[in-house]
């Protein structure tokens, strides 16, 4: 094509522009304008149509084509092909793909089969303390810490053995009053009343109850008796063996009854917490075997059993906590050590689909069926909880079915991008596609661009480009470049 309009360049002076060349352009621009809006329009109609059916849900079409506009779609460019007709029951998102352009973009498939498999759980979990095994200490009465024996965290400590002595006047105040019931008790021993001796041995073992209330040992009230005078200081004692947790005591200090002076705790026997993800949480039970490995060797594989499974799910992690019990009489075991906690399950005969088969768009999910002749089709399916590599096939898809595990997101494209034009080629005026040739011209094609509206072809100038404003160039310009390509 010959460009018969030029302009010049050059920054030297302007040639001359002669009226009726200026005349010319302001006559042939408005007859341009209309037919480039139009075009315009038609390409965002386009696009939108497009995107909508983009946006679809694969399993379904916006409009079932009729057997012409499918026909049409071979005469459209870059949308035909040379394969066989599509097999029967394929559906209308159904694209073929030649066998070089599978090779090519790496198209690849599986069967869909029976297989057992083994509901497997693997996860990592925390050895922690048993909380059923701690303590915390608080004096009864009020005092001050007059000495202090476990003075370090982490200390281990005997049933019986003494944490630190407190004065509190309460507690002197209260050994007198025992061993004035005592004397009591003991002048009047012989005395024929009975009332008497009744009232004796009441006093005495109120003042015994009180300072029990006051957690002062029997063995310590029977050193009283024997010293026969109040002791300054009482001893807290450990309820039972184990390690200082935490230590709020210190010497000298003030402490009263809601202060907690220690924290023990008793490592004869340690839990192991594991965290499973939601949707493997309905496949465990109380009573359910785990095996217990320990990754630093600080002991062989044991087993053990749930013994308890969390109500709650954590926030953080959005996972379902569980715990087993350990027996740590050797202390071996650490707490907060990382540990692998493996929960074996049934094997079972399951009809299953590979996970990479599976497209997730969140509201549902399916798999492109890899069909007879080259063809593809998007298929939905239901699936149940992930079991390793597979996941457990509901509904959509049947033993013998073949399904795209790879290269899937490339044929679904081709696959909305097939239902798109068809839709397209429907529902706009003037684009029926059926069995036409897009070759023909405008005045030979039914439906052709000439239907449709800013697109008439038939009025003068409407998009004529043999308008010949002038027979040779303009001052200062190249001139006609007839022999550059392309122009």
């Amino acid at each position: 094509m010959t460009n018969e309009i030029s302009t010049s360049t050059s920054p030297t002076t302007p040639s001359a522009m002669p009226p009726e060349f200026g005349a010319a352009i302001l006559q042939h621009q408005p007859s341009r304008r209309a037919p480039i809006i139009a075009v315009a329009l038609v390409a965002g109609g386009v696009g939108v149509l497009a995107g909508m059916q983009l946006r679809g849900s694969p399993g379904s079409s916006t409009a079932s084509p009729s057997a012409g506009s499918a026909a049409g779609m071979a005469g459209m460019p870059g949308m035909s092909h040379d394969g066989p007709p599509a097999p029967p029951g394929a559906g209308s998102q159904a694209v073929y793909i030649s066998p070089a352009r599978q090779q090519l973009v790496g198209v690849r498939s599986a069967l869909i089969a029976r297989q057992k498999v083994e509901g497997t759980v693997r996860t990592v979990g925390m050895l922690a303390y048993d909380e059923t095994r701690t303590a915390q200490i608080h004096t009864r009465v009020s005092g001050w810490v007059e000495q202090l024996y476990v003075d370090y965290v982490g200390k281990p400590v005997r049933q019986g053995q003494a944490l630190f002595a407190v004065y509190s006047p309460d507690l002197a105040t209260a050994q007198a009053d025992y061993l004035v019931a005592l004397h009591a008790r003991q002048k009047i021993a012989d005395n024929a009343n009975a009332d008497l001796r009744a009232g004796a041995d009441a006093l005495l073992q109120a003042s015994r109850d009180r300072m029990r209330r006051w957690n002062v040992s029997d063995a310590q009230i029977d050193e009283l008796e024997k010293a026969g005078s109040p002791t300054r200081t009482v001893a807290i004692t450990s309820p039972f063996d184990g390690v200082v947790l935490e230590k709020d005591a210190f010497a000298g200090q003030y402490v009263t009854p809601e202060m907690t002076s220690f924290k023990l705790a008793d490592l004869s026997a340690v839990w192991a917490v594991g965290q499973v993800f939601e949707y493997e949480a309905a496949r465990l039970h109380v009573g359910d075997k785990v095996e217990v490995e320990f990754p630093y060797g600080q002991a062989a594989r044991r087993e053990a059993k749930i013994e308890f499974i969390y109500p709650d799910v954590d926030p953080a992690t959005r996972r379902l906590r569980f715990r087993v019990s350990l027996d740590n009489r050797d202390r071996k075991l650490k707490p907060d050590t990382y540990v692998n906690l493996i929960w074996h399950g049934e094997s079972t005969d399951r009809l299953v689909i590979p996970k990479e088969a599976v497209i997730d768009t969140g509201p549902r999910k399916y798999t492109l069926l890899a069909l007879a002749d080259g063809y593809f089709a998007p298929r939905d399916v239901q699936v149940g909880p992930a079991v390793g590599e597979f996941y457990p096939i509901i509904s959509g898809v049947a033993e013998g079915d073949r399904v795209v595990t790879s290269a899937q997101f490339l044929v679904d494209s081709e696959t909305n991008l097939m239902a798109a034009m068809q839709a397209m080629s429907m529902s706009m005026p003037g684009m029926d596609m059926g069995g036409k040739d897009m070759g023909k011209p405008a005045s030979q094609a039914s439906g052709s661009a000439a239907a449709m509206p800013g697109m008439d072809m038939s009025k003068p100038g409407s998009m004529d480009h043999t308008h010949q404003l002038h027979t040779g160039p303009a001052a200062g310009s190249a001139g006609p470049m007839p022999n550059m390509p392309g122009m």
